[in-house]
């Protein structure tokens, strides 16, 4: 199974692993491809910017310091939005799902608005 992290779980595998369920935590140590979207990169600038998040350094560095891939945002991937259901408004979530879709990816999250989409999850 390839995984698709998205921006929280990511930020808690580099800063507090114990917040994710220990089933997920093992899940992504024994994927053969984990993925950070270069849309949580962006999103985790902005976070920063507005000074809702503390994240020192490169994002992709970090990315790669965890042996995790970077997942670039492509047009397939963009106009994948066009054809989800409005369950959720947040621009960052429906690009990820977008992207574990396009791709065949699991999504791992704890955001239980991400439910109502048909893409594989996995929930922590």
């Amino acid at each position: 199974m390839k995984l698709l992290l998205d921006t929280q779980v990511f930020l808690w595998w580099r800063a507090d692993p114990r917040r994710l369920d220990r089933q997920v935590e093992r899940a992504i140590t024994r994927a053969p491809v984990v993925y950070v979207s270069a849309a949580s990169a962006w999103e985790a600038a902005i976070k920063t910017q507005l000074g809702k998040l503390r994240f020192p350094g490169s994002f992709g560095a970090a990315v790669l310091e965890s042996e995790f891939a970077q997942l670039e945002v492509t047009f397939p991937h963009a106009e994948a939005v066009r054809d989800l259901p409005s369950h959720h408004n947040d621009p960052f979530d429906r690009i990820l799902v977008a992207q574990a879709t396009v791709e065949g990816l699991t999504l791992v999250t704890a955001d239980r608005k991400l439910e109502p989409y048909r893409v594989p999850v996995l929930w922590t």
